[in-house]
């Protein structure tokens, strides 16, 4: 595996240029930059950690459904049995944010068809029910990802619930990059976060039909290895992912943008950018 690092001197000295908030790697200073409507965004070299640009990538936000992406490595790492059925109970109930979903109680699907229904469709009762799930309840599984984020570097991330649900899991797109990079490791999630659409069949025979939340998924139309998306009302509409560009591995951080679209049109625009120049940055 290569070594991955993400530090602050990555963006001092001469190898960074900024303007207005934002900040590109000096090899494509000589190219105008575009306008990004997410408040925060980082954009990496996937392979080596170096950054090509940045926007307020340190100030910590919710991060909403991002947040599936750490109860998946916890699920994952605690070798609990994927095909082992779990039943959607009260407790999966949102009485935060009230939310709706379509797993309704009672419904008893496999641990692994959660996970896809999770990392896929970003099913918010699918995430509970996998931390309930697991051996000391949901307690025991938040405090899992909170020591997952320490162990990887994640020091400015904090979590509170599995789903994202809660504003008060926090944190920046410096700490989601590390996040992302490590979720690229499980082969699990990067089939999980990158499959199209899926169908559930529950009781009575009845089958529903689940598609991927990110629209870049769905259209077929980018080299994506591992990808998620979140929105709550206080995180705005976020996207995170590792996609290749030309012949290079990146990775996208998009935080609290205007709307759906929005998070979609920034990352196109970025593609956009390096695509229109790429003996600038691939060389590098």
């Amino acid at each position: 595996m290569v070594a991955f690092a993400l530090a602050l001197p990555a963006w001092a000295g001469p190898s960074v240029v900024a303007a207005h908030n934002v900040k590109v790697a000096a090899q494509m200073s000589g190219h105008a930059v575009p306008r990004l409507y997410s408040h925060s965004v980082l954009i990496l070299n996937g392979v080596n950690g170096d950054p090509i640009y940045q926007k307020n990538i340190d100030e910590r936000m919710p991060i909403a459904s991002i947040s599936k992406l750490m109860t998946a490595m916890v699920l994952l790492d605690s070798g609990v049995a994927l095909d082992e059925p779990v039943t959607i109970t009260d407790a999966e109930i949102d009485r935060l944010k009230n939310s709706h979903s379509r797993l309704a109680i009672g419904t008893t699907l496999p641990r692994r068809e959660l996970l896809l229904l999770a990392l896929m469709s970003s099913e918010n009762r699918a995430a509970a029910a996998l931390a309930r799930s697991i051996p000391g309840g949901t307690a025991a599984f938040v405090e899992k990802m909170n020591r997952k984020a320490r162990a990887l570097g994640m020091n400015d991330t904090i979590f509170h619930d599995p789903t994202g649900l809660d504003m008060r899991n926090t944190s920046t797109a410096r700490d989601l990059a590390r996040m992302v990079k490590a979720a690229e490791g499980y082969p699990m999630i990067r089939t999980f976060t990158t499959t199209q659409q899926h169908s559930v069949m529950i009781r009575a025979n009845r089958e529903l039909q689940y598609k991927n939340s990110n629209a870049l998924v769905r259209q077929g139309q980018w080299d994506i290895a591992v990808q998620k998306t979140g929105y709550i009302q206080e995180a705005g509409h976020c996207m995170v992912m590792q996609a290749t560009v030309g012949s290079q591995p990146l990775i996208f951080v998009l935080l609290d943008s205007g709307g759906n679209a929005t998070r979609v049109n920034d990352a196109r625009a970025i593609k956009t950018w390096l695509e229109g120049h790429p003996g600038s940055w691939l060389a590098s």
